[in-house]
């Protein structure tokens, strides 16, 4: 089965860029994973821990044959193998995966939460998300990625490298 991701990728420590890079070139080495398509990079200013580095963000759009889950421990492994240390709740990191969409699917389990719950505060996910599928359709609140960036309270700035 081909199921298919939108993945929120972010960096903050180190070569930002490169760490992204490096992170979107692993994902499809685990099994069948194709890279569809790919925002472009922008600078971020930090959301939810501001005392720290503005940060590096893209989306990417990825089909797949694993389950939720599956590929959630895949981006985990490679977050570990980028060396992520967990300390703060929104704090620096060499990289960030986050599965922001999995099909239309709704999971809400104690390891995944999917759609991300935090989507419609973040512009640094929205503007890359809506460069690639303004139209995708969120399938717990019913807009498209288009209507949440226009009606996001956030104000923080995204900027496109």
């Amino acid at each position: 089965m081909k199921n298919i991701a939108y993945i929120g990728i972010g960096s903050n420590l180190g070569d930002k860029i490169k760490y992204c890079n490096e992170a979107i070139k692993e994902i499809p080495k685990y099994k069948g994973n194709v890279i569809l398509d790919q925002s472009s990079f922008y600078r971020t200013e930090p959301w939810g821990k501001e005392d720290q580095d503005w940060f590096v963000n893209c989306v990417i759009k990825l089909q797949t044959p694993l389950s939720a889950p599956d590929l959630f421990k895949v981006l985990q492994e490679i977050e570990t193998k980028f060396k992520r240390v967990k300390r703060d709740r929104w704090g620096p990191r060499t990289i960030d995966i986050d599965v922001l969409f999995f099909n239309n699917e709704e999971i809400d389990k104690a390891e995944v939460h999917i759609p991300h719950p935090l989507i419609q505060a973040r512009r640094f996910v929205l503007v890359p998300l809506n460069e690639i599928c303004p139209e995708f359709i969120h399938p717990v609140l019913n807009k498209s990625v288009r209507e949440l960036l226009e009606k996001t309270g956030d104000e923080k700035e995204v900027i496109r490298i």
